[in-house]
């Protein structure tokens, strides 16, 4: 069985400050230590229940080099570095059994949700076919183009409801309840980690009564920008147009995969700032 981790860090347990997430604050060790032990946990949950899995790790926060590779479980093959295909998800193809989402939170515009965002602060809101997606449902939507389901999700509150109001049968694991942006009240890192394994192994001996997230093309996808020139920018893409209002843009793709390939683009446009 071929099994996708992939971890992000706003959702860790205990982590609520941006300075514990970014590469220059001052807590930022910790919390890469802090990283790699939940997912070292919900490794441990996946190969309790299928002792014989091929196990990915997906760096997917920032950088995508977070996760200590000295410290992750070695029945695990980390996938780390950017650029590269399907980003957060790193490392998935249609051979892969289940995908589940470590340390996730909730889109834009959630709250009270611990540091939501979608993408980078440079996107506002994407909708697929008129729905709010963030990261969640993006990452899910993409997993379930190639027949993929997502199993797990580990979070605060809102992104665990996020996932349930997509993929009602997943497991979730809420090491967090959010009080704001930059507050929770959170388990103990150990109560956490003992959570994330149990539930990792619900959710792979549960994977087959668990459908992907399929959504049809073609898709019209809207995208709200922070500043008028990641708008200009965004529009020298082929197919991406301006929408009335002057920060949004739109783009139809003829399946998910597409749209998920532009978005990714779209994402790192948005961190080019004028000369």
């Amino acid at each position: 069985m071929k099994i996708l981790i992939s971890v992000d860090m706003e959702g860790v347990s205990g982590i609520v400050h941006p300075s514990e997430t970014n590469p220059d604050g001052y807590d930022y060790q910790r919390s890469r230590q802090s990283m790699t032990a939940d997912a070292n946990s919900v490794i441990a949950g996946v190969f309790d229940a299928v002792p014989d899995a091929a196990v990915r790790v997906a760096d997917a926060h920032g950088p995508f080099r977070n996760l200590l590779p000295e410290q992750l479980d070695r029945r695990a093959r980390l996938v780390r570095g950017k650029p590269r295909p399907l980003g957060m998800l790193g490392g998935l193809d249609a051979d892969t059994d289940a995908v589940l989402l470590v340390g996730y939170h909730a889109r834009a515009g959630e709250g009270p949700a611990v540091l939501a965002h979608t993408m980078n602060d440079g996107l506002l809101d994407v909708r697929v076919a008129g729905r709010p997606m963030g990261e969640i449902g993006l990452n899910a939507a993409m997993a379930g183009h190639l027949g993929v389901p997502v199993v797990l999700l580990s979070g605060d509150d809102a992104a665990c409801a996020e996932l349930h109001a997509l993929v009602p049968a997943a497991v979730t694991a809420e090491v967090k309840q959010a009080l704001g942006q930059g507050a929770a009240v959170t388990l103990h890192p150990e109560e956490a980690r003992e959570l994330l394994r149990r539930s990792a192994a619900e959710a792979i001996r549960r994977r087959s009564g668990i459908t992907p997230l399929s959504l049809t093309g073609p898709l019209e996808v809207e995208v709200d920008l922070a500043a008028a020139f990641m708008v200009d920018l965004a529009t020298l893409v082929p197919g991406v147009t301006r929408r009335a209002g002057g920060r949004t843009v739109a783009f139809t793709a003829t399946d998910f995969g597409e749209a998920y390939r532009l978005l990714l683009l779209l994402a790192q446009l948005a961190t080019i700032r004028p000369a």
